[in-house]
């Protein structure tokens, strides 16, 4: 009869547990038809809460209950006392990083995504994850630390640890190098307000949104749904585009090569009838202009705006789609072509006279010219050897 005082004890403690998690889950869900914030509350805390208070109302009976059974010196309580103990801890923490997580959803609540304008409700969400992920490793940190420090030399083993440490920490300083870094980059990227939570960006020339920031990594949903997850540094050392870093708003562009017999004032009305039929339009910029005419076309621009880049590349495509078969139907002779001209074989053209493209040259240009062109052209004289003989004789001096 002596273990049926625990048992007894424990079962009551089991029972209360329920009863109290019953009540209070029966007055939030009362006030939960009223406030919404109550039934996320439930939803949230439900668990660890039943678990947490179970854990220490069973803790409570059982140590009362068993003081009167167990002989005196048994050591063996206080290995029971410290598995309730840690149990207890992990418990906390879970309810404590949970009521952590519904305070950081109640504010996100306010600031929703789908919202035309939701670059602050973005900016707040990106921080707020980060927050979240840093206040879960924090919780669990000191929940560890907590646990630790009831078993008796853990003190001693941990100062013998930081004691012989010295390399090591070197060693692991130098190995976690990118990682720190890649953890500082992300805290950088969510409070500098440089990238945000569903953001549009242009990264590896990839068009996509930014899906999730965590402390070392960033993923981005590509637009044909596959994910590129690159290192926080990449956002803090890499040039990128990003499409909504003010707002959502964009201008897209729609270019032909069209025919020189295109009739940009015809153009021009089918356009404004195309936007003014679709929703895509917000009708902040219309405009068509030709902005080139050389090489035998004629190329004509057309600017048109939308509220985000998803629906603007829908506009573009709509807008060229509409253009192209209305050439086709109502104006063909804006396609584009490329024209031959045969022309037929030409008579040989009669030789041209002297070229004087010399002129005023060494020996042209000036009347001078014969008396030096005679020096250099003129005949050498022949003499014959015997007059030269005779002139060389002694006494012809």
């Amino acid at each position: 009869m002596t273990w049926l005082q625990p048992v007894l004890a424990v079962a009551a403690a089991v029972l209360i547990a329920f009863i109290v998690s019953a009540v209070v889950s029966l007055i939030f869900r009362l006030i939960a038809k009223r406030e919404a914030w109550a039934s996320r509350l439930v939803i949230r805390v439900r668990r660890p809460f039943r678990t947490t208070l179970l854990i220490a109302l069973v803790w409570i009976a059982f140590s009362s209950s068993m003081q009167n059974v167990l002989p005196k010196g048994y050591t063996g309580d206080s290995l029971v006392g410290q598995v309730f103990r840690c149990a207890l801890i992990v418990a906390m923490a879970w309810l404590i990083a949970s009521l952590a997580i519904y305070f950081e959803d109640l504010g996100l609540a306010r600031y929703r995504l789908d919202q035309p304008d939701n670059r602050v409700a973005r900016r707040l969400r990106t921080q707020v994850l980060l927050i979240r992920r840093l206040t879960v490793a924090a919780i669990v940190i000191i929940a560890a630390g907590a646990i630790l420090l009831g078993f008796p030399g853990v003190e001693a083993v941990g100062a013998s640890v930081l004691a012989s440490a010295g390399l090591v920490s070197v060693i692991a300083g130098l190995a976690a190098q990118s990682t720190l870094s890649n953890v500082f980059a992300g805290i950088q990227l969510a409070f500098s307000d440089a990238l945000r939570v569903d953001d549009v960006v242009i990264v590896e020339t990839q068009w996509g949104r930014i899906e999730e920031i965590t402390l070392t990594y960033v993923v981005v949903h590509i637009w044909d749904d596959r994910r590129m997850v690159l290192p926080s540094t990449y956002f803090t050392t890499t040039p990128f585009e990003s499409w909504t870093r003010r707002n959502s708003e964009l201008l897209g562009q729609v270019d032909f090569d069209l025919d020189w017999r295109i009739a940009p004032g015809a153009m021009r009305e089918e356009l404004d009838r195309i936007l003014a039929a679709t929703d895509l339009w917000d009708k902040r910029v219309k405009v068509l202009q030709v902005t080139d005419a050389v090489g035998g076309f004629v190329h004509v621009r057309i600017l048109v705006s939308a509220v985000d880049a998803a629906v603007l590349f829908d506009l573009r495509c709509l807008v060229r789609e509409e253009l192209v078969t209305w050439m086709h139907e109502k104006s063909p002779q804006s396609m584009p072509r490329t024209r031959v001209e045969q022309v037929a074989t030409e008579a040989p053209s009669r030789r041209a006279t002297k070229s004087t493209a010399a002129e005023g040259g060494l020996f042209t240009g000036e009347h001078a010219d014969t008396e030096r062109a005679a020096l250099f052209t003129s005949a050498i004289p022949i003499v014959e050897r015997s007059a030269i003989v005779e002139r060389d004789a002694p006494g012809n001096d």
